[in-house]
């Protein structure tokens, strides 16, 4: 740029100087004679050989100047594409949310592949499922088969004793139970109207004792609360144990372990399970009946329940346990526990298992319960 202009002042200078020169051979007005008419076209010649040669100057500047300004446009680009080349910038970039994305994708991927492990396990090794840990990559932490709440009441410890001695166990008994078969087993409780009195002093001294409660510090224990019992058993337990299944059973229940883990490891391959003995009862509306339903006037004018499971024993799978965690707090309860139960799920995509072994009263062969 600097030859650019400095062309371009010579070339102004030189038509200075031509412009004074030809003012001052007009000024002396002397004879146009043959010599002098030479001489002036000499002089002419002589000052348009330096402008044409600068002006030829300043064109090979200018396309000098211009062609390095192209060159540098061009060498420009080039170290871009290289840059984007090396750094791999010259690509689609991957968004935060589609990498985060990809991850979960990989984590599930992991989990569906220890699933398929664990129920590989199960079959193999009988009805209780593990857990793939990540210590040494081998099975070392079991994920509970079931646990079970048994909804139990004050002054009921007579029934506790022997729910301890004939199926439950108690101490190393107990312990034993959970380790090796994968069943959990607490009794469930609330606590006094008078926080504090002498019928919760005597359950926590028992559970001290026998460290086999569950007991709902913000449920008052009352006959008429034993819908909402079961249903804060149901989110208390699947907050606490990530088990396969969640039952519940009445505290006058004798239950066969063995044949309850061999049913349930049959169906461990049906995520939303509501199993028990299923059945479709008269809705009461007097007020005086044993099982009167104030709002019977819901269940139609047939006055019958939609099926439901028995409510001395039923069982349901981990996801439907944490829905009602999830919803407790919205959960409609009726009169009856299980009759609530069944209403939790009429509007959910469940698989409903109508188990003859789950009939309590009826002691047949091979049943999972029976009341005593």
């Amino acid at each position: 740029m600097h030859l650019v202009d400095f062309a371009l002042e010579m070339k102004s200078k030189i038509g200075e100087s031509k412009e004074h020169s030809a003012t001052s051979m007009h000024a002396e007005r002397k004879p146009k004679n043959k010599g002098s008419s030479n001489r002036l076209s000499a002089m002419v010649y002589r000052s348009r050989i330096p402008t044409l040669l600068i002006s030829m100057f300043a064109t090979f500047a200018s396309i000098y100047v211009a062609g390095r300004l192209w060159q540098d446009a061009e060498n420009r680009v080039y170290m871009i594409k290289e840059l984007d080349r090396i750094t791999g910038q010259g690509q689609s970039a991957i968004s935060v949310d589609d990498t985060l994305k990809i991850i979960a994708c990989r984590e599930q991927h992991k989990k569906l592949d220890a699933l398929e492990m664990e129920l590989a396990a199960a079959r193999q090794e009988g009805f209780v499922s593990k857990r793939l840990t990540e210590t040494n990559g081998t099975y070392s932490k079991r994920r509970p088969l079931v646990v079970i709440g048994i909804l139990t009441r004050f002054g009921r410890q007579n029934n506790r004793d022997a729910i301890r001695k004939a199926w439950m166990g108690s101490g190393a008994t107990l312990k034993k139970m959970e380790d090796g078969k994968g069943i959990i087993a607490r009794f469930v409780i609330g606590r006094s109207a008078n926080r504090g009195d002498h019928l919760d002093r005597e359950i926590d001294h028992e559970n001290r004792q026998n460290n086999d409660f569950i007991i709902l510090d913000n449920h008052l224990e009352a006959n008429e609360e034993l819908p909402k019992k079961a249903k804060l058993f149901f989110a208390y337990a699947v907050d606490k144990w990530d088990a396969e299944f969640f039952a519940k059973v009445n505290d006058d229940v004798y239950v066969n372990i063995d044949t309850l883990g061999a049913t349930l490891a049959t169906h461990l391959d049906k995520p939303r399970l509501y199993m028990g003995c299923m059945k479709s009862g008269e809705v009461f509306s007097e007020p005086n009946h044993k099982w009167y339903e104030p709002e019977w006037w819901k269940f139609g004018d047939k006055k019958s329940y939609f099926r439901h499971a028995s409510g001395e024993m039923y069982v349901i799978s981990r996801a439907l346990a944490k829905f009602i965690s999830i919803n407790k707090n919205i959960l409609r309860t009726y009169a009856h526990d299980d009759v609530s139960a069944g209403s939790w799920f009429v509007g959910l995509d469940v698989k409903h298992v109508d188990e003859g072994k789950f009939c309590c009263s009826s002691w047949s062969a091979g049943a999972i319960c029976a009341g005593v």
